[in-house]
């Protein structure tokens, strides 16, 4: 099943506001799963975690709090301010911050060779900048995050969709992260089924979050 933008955002919608599925939940269950993954394909040494403000940074911060729990060594990078941060990505950030995971928080004017310096300490470099809603290029600073990062030689991982791929088309919108892999929420994105699309998502792992059987049934 390959599902849509509108329709990731139905079954999100309607898993909190039907079915009573706290958000901060759904969120929890997907960043778990990823961790999951990663810890599946063997991550033995640091990962650098990248997180935008949205839903998608959210489960980045899920992401570090699980690998911290097993012992690997992660560092955060968040670019946007932490006051930024709202709803569910909020809770979760206040948790690892709380919890003293290093955390790096870079703005427009980051420190890029800072950046890249801290991507070459890393074992695995995980994409949880931008999700599913992106619609258009993205805005400097992050073009230039997305650059270090396909520069970096680093395994790949992508939260939900590599962040700049369109998730309806699977055509990049401009700067796009390329994946080695991408652990995506619920089932594969429309998108994903361009042949194209496979250059930039790498191996792609399906997680359930959670989301009641019933409501992706009737998106079958």
């Amino acid at each position: 099943m390959f599902l849509s933008r509108a329709a990731v955002r139905a079954i999100d919608r309607r898993a909190i506001e039907e079915f009573g599925v706290p958000g901060v939940v759904l969120m929890e269950n997907a960043g778990r799963g990823a961790a999951e993954v990663l810890h599946a394909l063997g991550v033995g040494g640091r990962v650098v975690i990248c997180c935008g403000k949205g839903n998608n940074g959210g489960d980045g911060f899920v992401i570090a709090r699980h690998l911290d729990n097993k012992a690997v060594p992660v560092h955060v990078w968040l670019f946007a301010r932490p006051e930024e941060l709202t709803g569910d990505a909020a809770i979760h950030y206040h948790i690892i911050a709380r919890s003293g995971l290093p955390l790096t928080v870079a703005g427009a004017d980051f420190d890029e060779a800072a950046f890249r310096a801290e991507l070459g300490t890393a074992t695995w470099v995980v994409d949880a900048l931008f999700g599913t809603g992106l619609s258009g290029p993205v805005r400097p600073p992050f073009d230039r995050v997305i650059a270090a990062i396909n520069a970096c030689g680093r395994p790949v991982l992508a939260v939900d969709i590599p962040s700049g791929l369109d998730c309806d088309t699977g055509q990049p919108l401009g700067p796009t992260v390329r994946a080695t892999h991408t652990v995506t929420f619920v089932a594969e994105k429309q998108g994903f089924a361009a042949p194209e699309a496979r250059a930039w998502l790498g191996t792609v792992h399906v997680v359930d979050i959670g989301a009641p059987r019933v409501l992706l049934e009737k998106q079958s």
